[in-house]
């Protein structure tokens, strides 16, 4: 079965319909790479704060015809010629001849470029628009104290915000119909004949009896009328709503940062931009996630978040124990069946030498066999950018965990150069509909 859809909308005065859909697509995408291009940058204390926002006025403007400056027929005479007069013909002027000074002065009149402020609510809704946690599906009860309201049919009696209009107007025109109660045509054709019989001149004896009659008639109309009310406390229909335990999805993000001496601060800054980033987006987005902080060295310790985005730390290089600790932790409060457990990790890539098997068998055996996702992101030091764009010139844990991630849909790898490349991986992460690597 084939469906045609016709648009009959009416165009707005002196308004095209697909035009002002093209100006409203073409400014949410304006707004939207003004979005992006601010959050490259901005500071880490001002990512979640309102921006000012400019669209260039000729990417908005709505298309349309008009005269064209040069070439085209034309019927002028200037004031003040003394040489042309109406119906001359003139030579036209050779290419490059024209008066080039007609096309607009330097100080000529202008339109500037559209600005406005979105508000930090605004701004985070653009930035986080179609990203989400992939795969979130294991649910479970949390307590009871978990309700929600749904549809339940409908009651005589409730809450005036809750009037369902349909079905009262539907129970009042059955009762309406039931009862006689008499409609506005009826009452209105009563009245037109009265109104004739009267203006007729002269009347006769029958047509005195017609519009008395008729008058007795209008009068029975107008009592039954107002007996049978057109709206009845009895037609009233109100939605109903139970109570109903909802499940709820739980959800962990464990966040896994390389702070060791390997790590240069402008490293640092890409890997607290990106976990920034991640927690605005999870508080943005989800009500309950809980976050676990994880800084590393050559030893792994869970944190809060001001340690784990402000503490000068540092150490040696031991990326197993991050892994470690995120298996005690689980193990200790998170079930695997009962929570989306996911996972983030920023590195270098530098790690300890002998530390290689044992950062490969905590990854395939007891890391991704609970995770519904694990991102790893590696930042290099934007000076050292040229040297490692390659994908041949990666470093030795890019390796190992490439080898570990052949084949798995829940593991992505991303590489981080500069603070330009952070929002774009970010959103290659966590897409609703995710792009193979």
């Amino acid at each position: 079965m084939v469906m045609n859809v016709i648009d009959r909308r009416l165009n707005p005065n002196g308004k095209s319909l697909p035009n002002r859909q093209r100006f409203i697509r073409l400014a949410k995408e304006t707004i939207k790479e003004s979005v992006v291009r601010s959050i490259r940058e901005r500071g880490l204390g001002e990512v979640g704060q309102k921006q000012v926002v400019t669209i260039p006025m000729k990417r908005i403007a709505e298309p349309r015809l008009r005269h064209a400056a040069q070439g085209g027929d034309r019927d002028q005479v200037f004031p003040g010629n003394k040489e042309f007069v109406a119906g001359d013909l003139l030579p036209k002027p050779k290419a490059g001849a024209g008066d080039k000074g007609s096309r607009g002065a330097p100080e000529g009149e202008g339109e500037d470029d559209f600005r406005f402020t979105l508000t930090a609510e605004e701004y985070l809704d653009i930035l986080f628009d179609e990203l989400e946690l992939p795969d979130l599906a294991k649910t479970q009860l949390k307590d009871a104290s978990t309700w929600r309201n749904f549809r339940a049919g409908h009651s005589t009696s409730g809450s005036p915000s809750n009037l369902n209009l349909a079905r009262t107007m539907r129970k009042s025109l059955a009762r309406r119909i039931s009862l006689g109660r008499p409609n506005t045509v009826e009452r209105a054709a009563a009245e037109a004949e009265i109104a004739a019989l009267r203006a007729k001149s002269p009347r006769t004896p029958e047509d005195d009896e017609a519009l008395e009659a008729l008058v007795a008639r209008f009068k029975e109309l107008d009592a039954r009328a107002r007996r049978i009310a057109y709206i009845d406390p009895v037609d009233l229909r109100f939605n109903r709503f139970e109570r109903i335990p909802q499940p709820s999805a739980k959800a962990v993000m464990f966040c896994l940062m390389d702070v060791s001496g390997s790590m240069t601060e402008d490293m640092k800054e890409l890997a607290k931009r990106f976990f920034l980033l991640l927690h605005i987006f999870l508080n943005r987005k989800y009500e309950h996630v809980d976050l676990v902080f994880i800084r590393h060295t050559s030893e792994a310790s869970e944190v809060d978040e001001e340690t784990f985005f402000n503490s000068r730390e540092t150490g040696g290089t031991v990326v197993s124990t991050a892994l470690a600790e995120m298996r005690r932790i689980v193990e200790q409060r998170y079930p695997s069946d009962a929570w989306n457990i996911y996972a983030a990790q920023a590195s270098d890539g530098d790690n300890y030498s002998s530390d290689s098997q044992a950062c490969l068998r905590l990854l395939q055996e007891d890391v991704l066999p609970v995770c519904q996702y694990f991102a790893y992101v590696e930042v290099y030091d934007p000076r050292q950018a040229e040297i490692f764009l390659s994908s041949l010139n990666v470093s030795d844990l890019w390796k190992d965990y490439e080898s570990v991630a052949a084949g798995r849909a829940n593991f992505a790898m991303k590489r981080v150069f500069s603070k330009a490349d952070v929002f774009p991986v970010f959103r290659q992460l966590f897409a609703s509909v995710r792009k193979a690597a």
